[in-house]
């Protein structure tokens, strides 16, 4: 391949190569920072006494806090569903235009919230844009982009979702201060909750809040439009997916769009042998479906194509796997702690007006850091080594922290150096998620998969994480509120049966082709597919073309090779 790709580079040095894959590269992070700021805004607003003085049910009832936190989950995951046949319709690039547009009318609903009804609709649209952003962003990615640095845009993928819920952080801790910290700007005096808290059925004066501004909650709800309006108007610029376009029959505009990203001639043997490669991909998929379900079409071979994941063994063990370590990565009770950061921090002794928003903010920070370590080593330690480390540090946190809180509880005035040691212990579960099952969570299972069921097991495990996020979301204020300390209790387990899930039943993928899983399932899908992809090779004369170059070994297409390119150059 030296020939045809002079000037291959992965990593960093890909993503700066040219232009368009720079852009690209950006845009996903755009994406990416839209999930990550709307799952970290709402967790600060939530204490926000203004807020809570306009909508004194979410505020003060635990039930509802988690329903109104969990509904965007419950949107996101309908949204992931449902965005697999408008992406396959209307293409990618369209798709992401009409979830920017979704997003922006559910933004637009929290800001201007006037009552409760307003924020639960505005969280569940914005929560069915994220959920199609989450699917079809990195799809679009993975088609428009060399395969050489596909890897590095799955790590700034989850590295961009950190630094949205980082910045969603920052701003709450910073426009909370706007007007002061309370609503009555006389201060916690006149307040009849429990120890002076605020209470927002009583303490309200008349006529609204006289300390604190809806500029504190409404600004940060706000805000969110502007990187999704920039997303939307970005992709206008950006060409459709070069597979969408040969799915559709158009080849001549798929061969431009190729030589457009690639900065080469249409005649280049670079840009026709990868024009070729998708040419191939793409009939090899419709000749996969045709053998596989003679005689049907439409929504019946859809659904056929879900349903051998329940008839193949093989195939529904790779599926259990994507879809547990899905599961466990949310059991861990990482957005547990996400989306109510400053409500565990109070309950540690920190100052609920300020100094647990801080802390909140912390939390933000040592995720991006701790994301860093595994862009860079994840392809040297091993998936199944990183997902043990991370899952027995958090299950030894999560012991302490609850420990702390059984001994603690009531007394933090009068121990505080035990409720900061329990922060600092929050931070190192943190950071153990962050380089272990934030990443790898999303990595593993799209290397485990054959080539011609892969999109379809991606959308089940992504709907699986969506409604696992869901769940923990859901029950955390009631948990956190019933049986306190069990609540740590209660992850630690999860976290001990995921190590254990790791060390007995999770393949190591790395350095491990598509060909060698099929030995680790007992399944020989990866190689039935690589003897169908050679048929079609030789068919469409893509062995001419690479032998032409003076490189028979090009036959194989670039897709068949994802996973090899992936861990030498991420």
């Amino acid at each position: 391949m030296e020939a045809l790709h002079p000037e291959k580079k992965g990593g960093l040095r890909g993503l700066t190569q040219n232009q368009y894959v720079l852009w690209t590269a950006v845009f996903a992070s755009i994406g990416g920072f839209l999930f990550g700021y709307d799952q970290g805004v709402m967790s600060n607003l939530l204490t926000t006494e203004n807020f809570g003085s306009q909508f004194p049910r979410i505020y003060s009832n635990e039930d509802v806090k988690g329903w109104i936190v969990s509904v965007l989950q419950l949107g996101a995951w309908f949204g992931a569903l449902c965005n697999g046949p408008i992406a396959q319709r209307y293409s990618r690039r369209y798709s992401m235009m009409i979830a920017v547009v979704l997003f922006c009318f559910g933004s637009s609903l929290q800001a201007g919230s006037q009552s409760e009804s307003y924020i639960f609709a505005g969280r569940f649209f914005a929560g069915m844009a994220i959920g199609a952003l989450s699917h079809v962003v990195p799809m679009y990615q993975s088609e428009i982009a060399p395969a050489e640095i596909r890897g590095s845009l799955v790590s700034l993928q989850q590295f961009a979702i950190t630094i949205g819920i980082l910045v969603a952080f920052w701003l709450d801790y910073g426009f909370h201060f706007i007007g002061g910290v309370h609503c009555d700007a006389r201060g916690t005096a006149n307040y009849s909750g429990p120890g002076n808290t605020f209470d927002p059925y009583h303490d309200v004066p008349s006529g609204g809040c006289t300390g604190q501004s809806p500029i504190s909650w409404r600004v940060p709800l706000a805000l969110q439009l502007l990187p999704a309006l920039i997303l939307g108007v970005g992709m206008l610029f950006f060409p459709f997916s070069p597979r969408w376009l040969m799915l559709q029959g158009r080849e001549a505009e798929a061969l431009a769009v190729v030589s457009k990203l690639r900065r080469r001639p249409e005649n280049d043997p670079a840009v026709r042998l990868e024009w070729l490669e998708i040419k191939a991909m793409v009939r090899f998929d419709r000749e996969t479906a045709v053998e596989r379900f003679p005689g049907k079409t439409g929504w019946r071979l859809g659904l056929a194509g879900y349903g051998t994941f329940f008839t193949r063994a093989g195939l529904f063990r790779r599926l259990a796997v994507g879809c547990v370590l899905q599961f466990f990565q949310q059991f861990s009770g990482i957005n547990a702690i996400i989306y109510y950061a400053p409500t565990i921090m109070s309950s540690l002794g920190l100052d609920p007006a300020t100094t647990s928003l801080l802390a909140t903010g912390v939390v933000g920070v040592i995720n991006v850091v701790f994301t860093i370590p595994a862009i860079l080593f994840l392809d040297v330690l091993g998936r199944r080594k990183t997902l043990l480390f991370g899952a027995i540090g958090m299950c030894i946190s999560h012991i302490i922290v609850a420990s702390i809180l059984g001994v603690y509880a009531n007394s933090f005035a009068e121990h505080p150096g035990a409720g900061w040691a329990g922060v600092a212990f929050i931070y190192i579960f943190i950071a153990n998620f962050a380089y272990s099952w934030g990443p790898v969570g999303w990595v593993l299972p799209s290397e485990i998969m054959p080539l011609s069921i892969r999109s379809k097991a991606m959308s089940i495990s992504t709907s699986a994480n969506w409604f696992c996020n869901f769940i923990i979301g859901r029950a955390t204020p009631s948990m956190i509120r019933d049986i306190k300390y069990g609540t740590y209790i209660f992850f630690a387990a999860f976290c001990a049966l995921s190590a254990a899930w790791v060390y007995f039943f999770c393949p190591e993928t790395k350095n491990k082709t598509l060909e060698e899983m099929d030995i680790v399932f007992k399944d020989n899908s990866s190689a039935e597919d690589a003897e169908r992809m050679k048929k079609v090779n030789r068919e469409i004369g893509l062995d001419d073309s690479t032998d032409s170059a003076g490189n028979s070994g090009a036959s194989q297409p670039t897709e068949v090779m994802e996973h090899e390119e992936k861990v030498e150059e991420v």
